[in-house]
């Protein structure tokens, strides 16, 4: 029975685990190369014990299209690429550099200079604009290109090559009957949408040497209805292996579905593994999957029923680069959870690095590093026990100070609970276990039942160094008649606190709004959502793939959705509101529930400030409601600025 600590090899490359960091893109320097912070990254993760680190995809050539992440197309590109390799390589961990000729379609560039494809199709993310089609001519110069980037790759000591086949980029374009409708030699029947990968593993292949791994990252099911399906992906399959590549690294999904390719706080575990299973048992190549498999129990299951030889971590490694360190050693409780928000996703397409809202040292591993002990003994004090201030007691302690929360209620998380509530959003409850946790491995001094008041604050003066408000947000109450005394509160629901009946109408289809709605309607409850703007989560500012997967809920739990509504008037067991035709309508129901929004408790904030100055920080939803990221890194970083 294998086990995800045997050690393998793959063609010429020996493997200390099977676990790999999964290929997520990165930014560099203005030539293309890997730039100081990616380097660190990466080395980071090499530190933490994976067996194999595949980057994000070296484009080949900027030709047809701007780079959008790293570049190895030319002989300068080489050295920093060895450099991140070398220091990988100092931790026993391998090195596979993925290879791409482009995105195609996918690019993102502007809504006026129509992207380069395999097909005059619409481009994806302006829809307005037909793609241009690759010339005969072109594909062979990007062929080429592939084969030269190989040997860059060698030259940098590379241990494998990983080509990017996948999720509706450039060469999946040209697989995929939906987007290629040429009809040379590079369009038609499988054969010939395959033709353009084929010349690409060959022109690795003739630039490696013997045995050294190539592995090929593709799409078997596009998961879309009227894409790609099983049926043709193992065919897919089978034309790879007879290729002769050393691997196949399966995959799902593209942009129509992104979360079926990347996955989101509301995908369930293995949710590729169905697929991947089904590639297992068409080839007799190894096989290497992720797709939400950071459970380490079923890691080991994957491995050890034979479903997949490797298993590939991407965001869990953002959030914990020494996810397999503490696996092996048994420290699970102390692993830093992905919780699936893809904020690290949203920060790259908005032109930024990576973000990880767990782990604010990400893409900044020696910029953010907490400075050492020293041996002067400082006292922090925290009022509230939500995200912000739990990381930053839990910072606090690993500085060496003394660290104490004044929580107001009897258990530590604020808003974590509600956020974890519903069974989909069960990671968003595994960061809440872990905060706790460490709080209590850490020492943090938690005073339960403790509101805070001026005169306690006056009582800190000498006692405490750092005094953080951290005391969170409450839902707003509105101007809506009857609405105060006919309905709860979305987060008093989700807490458990009040009784509903069958109909729910839910107001505000926010975030936490139309969650709620979701979680109502999984457990069997007719739901009525509104929301006064054109479209729900039209304001959440979520990343797309998290929107489409929870847009796609709301219509798979049949809810019904009133957008363009405003609603007057809150009755016991009556909404009244405009229709988007501003017609006046009665929805009778059982339980209406408020989502509109949420407040800072900012109360004690001008208090804080006049007795503590400098030595006050008002932090998370305290200083004004947003994200868990906002919360985490705030903690955080007040902490490691500490002087």
């Amino acid at each position: 029975m294998n086990s995800l600590f045997d050690r393998t090899r793959l063609g010429t490359m020996r493997l200390k685990n099977r676990v790999f960091m999964s290929p997520m893109g990165t930014t560099g320097e203005a030539d293309g190369s890997y730039n100081n912070e990616a380097i660190n990254y990466f080395e980071e993760r090499a530190k933490g014990g994976v067996g194999m680190i595949i980057t994000g995809a070296n484009v080949i050539s900027t030709k047809f299209e701007p780079r959008p992440c790293t570049e190895l197309s030319n002989f300068h590109h080489v050295e920093r690429l060895n450099m991140l390799i070398d220091r990988c390589h100092h931790y026993g961990a391998k090195v596979c550099v993925q290879l791409s000729p482009g995105l195609g379609r996918q690019q993102f560039t502007d809504p006026f200079t129509p992207p380069y494809s395999a097909g005059s199709v619409p481009s994806f993310w302006f829809p307005d604009l037909k793609c241009k089609p690759f010339s005969e001519e072109d594909i062979q110069y990007l062929v080429k290109r592939m084969g030269y980037s190989a040997s860059l790759a060698i030259n940098a000591g590379a241990d494998a090559i990983e080509l990017h086949d996948y999720g509706g980029y450039l060469l999946d374009q040209f697989q995929s009957k939906q987007w290629n409708n040429r009809t040379d030699e590079y369009g038609g029947s499988l054969e010939n949408r395959m033709r353009f990968t084929l010349q690409c593993i060959k022109a690795i292949q003739d630039n490696v040497p013997d045995g050294f791994p190539v592995i090929v990252k593709f799409t078997p099911d596009q998961r879309v209805k009227g894409f790609r399906t099983l049926d043709e992906g193992l065919k897919i399959a089978k034309i790879l292996e007879n290729a002769g590549v050393t691997a196949l690294h399966v995959d799902t999904g593209c942009y129509e579905q992104w979360y079926q390719a990347i996955t989101t706080v509301y995908s369930p575990e293995a949710s590729k593994l169905d697929v991947q299973k089904a590639v297992k048992e068409v080839v007799s190549i190894p096989v290497l999957g992720d797709g939400k498999l950071k459970n380490p129990l079923t890691a080991k299951k994957v491995v050890a029923d034979g479903d997949l030889d490797y298993v590939g971590l991407a965001k869990q490694m953002l959030a914990d680069p020494f996810w397999v360190k503490k696996v092996k050693s048994g420290h699970t409780d102390d692993i830093v959870p992905c919780i699936g928000c893809n904020e690290c996703l949203a920060a790259g397409f908005s032109g930024k690095h990576y973000y990880c809202t767990v782990n604010p040292l990400c893409y900044a591993e020696k910029s953010f590093r907490l400075p050492q002990r020293d041996d002067k003994k400082r006292a922090v004090l925290v009022i509230g026990g939500g995200p912000a201030g739990m990381e930053a007691a839990i910072t606090a302690k690993k500085r060496g100070f003394e660290a104490t929360i004044w929580e107001k209620s009897d258990r530590l998380g604020g808003l974590l609970w509600a956020a974890g509530a519903p069974e989909f959003k069960h990671d968003v409850k595994n960061l809440l276990n872990y905060l706790v946790t460490q709080c209590n491995k850490d020492g943090v001094n938690v005073i339960y039942d403790k509101e805070a008041t001026k005169a306690d604050l006056k009582q800190a003066q000498g006692r405490f160094d750092e005094v953080i408000l951290a005391t969170g947000s409450s839902p707003v109450t509105t101007s809506i008649s009857g609405m105060k005394e006919n309905a709860a509160f979305a987060v008093e629901y989700l807490n458990h606190r009040i009784d509903r009946g069958h109909h729910v109408a839910v107001i505000g289809a926010g975030l936490t709004g139309t969650e709620t709605a979701c979680d109502l309607a999984e457990q069997g409850y007719q739901v009525d959502l509104f929301e006064q703007l054109p479209n729900i989560l039209q304001n959440a500012n979520e990343c797309l793939n998290n929107e489409q997967h929870l847009k796609a809920k709301v219509a798979a739990d049949n809810i019904t959705v009133h957008t363009s509504a405003t609603v007057k008037e809150v009755q016991n067991g009556q909404v009244t509101y405009l229709d988007d035709q501003q017609q006046a309508q009665t929805l009778n129901c059982d339980t209406v529930l408020n989502a509109i929004g949420f407040q800072s408790n900012d109360q004690l904030s001008n208090d804080l400030y006049a007795l503590f100055d400098d030595h006050a920080n008002v932090i998370g939803d305290a200083l004004q409601p947003r994200k868990i990221m906002n919360a985490i890194h705030e903690g955080y970083h007040t902490i490691r600025t500490m002087e």
